[in-house]
């Protein structure tokens, strides 16, 4: 029997079964004492009351997380994420993101994604049009293009000064010179080189769990350069018997503990939100080894930030330095939190 016939009959194939997932989620009943909920990493643009508008219309909770990225995705203020993300060492802006839904346990990605300001919902194509994780580079564009996006040139004006000033100032052995400091623009100014991403997760009122994270990955880095966000168990993961976990900061310490992964297996073992995401970071503290990562005190030299979302309703954010918030909106209003964290950042 050819493969695609037998996908068909079975009714089990990843591409068939996934793209129907939220019909069917939708079709459920809500579960017992189940609140709708969701939390995010940044709220700009209302992040998080849109996703609650839809699940509060009963749509499925991999609809909500993805609405509400696509406002910051679509920001072009936003210098981290989607239209107007810091573009690689060359000027150009390539888009990480990954989607998870939990009642069906599919995924998607797409990682070094071109001229596409939506890589979430390119993820989620990949999720239900194909039988694969993740596409990268020109097949993500190729598959994107097929799917219909639209190509537009995602290097705004804010992002392109600020890329240039890096540039120009990188190096005294080089040919570029930069203009004076008192021609410097406010936004080189403001500027302080940033790996920022947004993840969002939630839970929908049958008790069911989606996440989503995207991001324009860190600023000016060699191109092709993948981080955590489009990885699936890394900067994002969903297990919907016991719950999510997303992460923002140095992607490539969050790939070597498989991050997110691990907090989740820790929600299994009975740890509460809290608990699971610092013993990930206990551990990546711990495995760092790396001089030029350390600071004085031997501690890492960096942030990693984990957002967790338990099948209970209960969650915490938890980072490596204080000082990062996240924000979770389980009624009328939106509220912001404290994340957790194992060491007091240096001031």
């Amino acid at each position: 029997m050819r493969r695609r016939s037998f996908l068909r009959r079975a009714g089990m194939g990843v591409a068939g079964g996934i793209a129907l997932a939220g019909a069917s989620a939708k079709a459920g009943t809500e579960a017992p004492g189940v609140r709708p909920i969701v939390i995010v990493s940044k709220n700009k643009g209302e992040t998080t009351q849109t996703a609650m508008r839809l699940l509060g219309s009963g749509a499925d909770a991999l609809d909500a997380v993805i609405a509400g990225v696509n406002l910051v995705e679509e920001d072009p203020d936003d210098i981290t994420v989607g239209y107007g993300g810091l573009p690689n060492e060359r000027g150009v802006v390539e888009l990480d993101a990954s989607v998870m839904h939990g009642p069906t346990g599919g995924a998607g990605a797409v990682a070094s994604l071109r001229n596409v300001k939506h890589p979430s919902r390119v993820a989620r194509r990949v999720m239900e049009q194909t039988d694969h994780v993740l596409l990268v580079g020109e097949g993500a564009l190729e598959f994107a293009r097929a799917q219909g996006f639209p190509e537009e040139n995602l290097l705004t004006e804010k992002a392109r000064r600020i890329w240039l000033h890096w540039k120009q100032t990188l190096s005294d052995k080089d040919d570029w010179i930069p203009p004076p400091e008192s021609q410097w623009h406010q936004d080189v100014i403001d500027y302080i080189r940033t790996s920022g991403t947004i993840h969002c997760s939630a839970m929908d009122a049958r008790g069911n769990i989606s996440a989503v994270t995207s991001t324009s990955g860190l600023a000016f880095k060699i191109p092709g350069r993948v981080g955590d966000s489009p990885l699936i168990g890394c900067g994002l993961y969903v297990d919907n018997e016991w719950g999510s976990c997303g992460s923002t900061g140095r992607g490539e310490a969050v790939i070597l503990a498989t991050g997110s992964r691990s907090v989740v297996e820790g929600l299994r073992q009975g740890l509460t939100p809290e608990q699971a995401a610092l013993r990930t970071l206990e551990w990546i503290a711990d495995h760092t080894k790396n001089p030029l990562l350390l600071d004085k005190q031997g501690r890492p030299d960096f942030n990693v930030v984990f957002y967790v979302l338990d099948r209970k309703g209960r969650h915490a954010a938890a980072a490596l330095k204080s000082g990062p918030q996240y924000t979770v909106q389980d009624g009328a209003a939106p509220r912001t939190l404290d994340a957790a964290y194992l060491y007091k950042k240096l001031s």
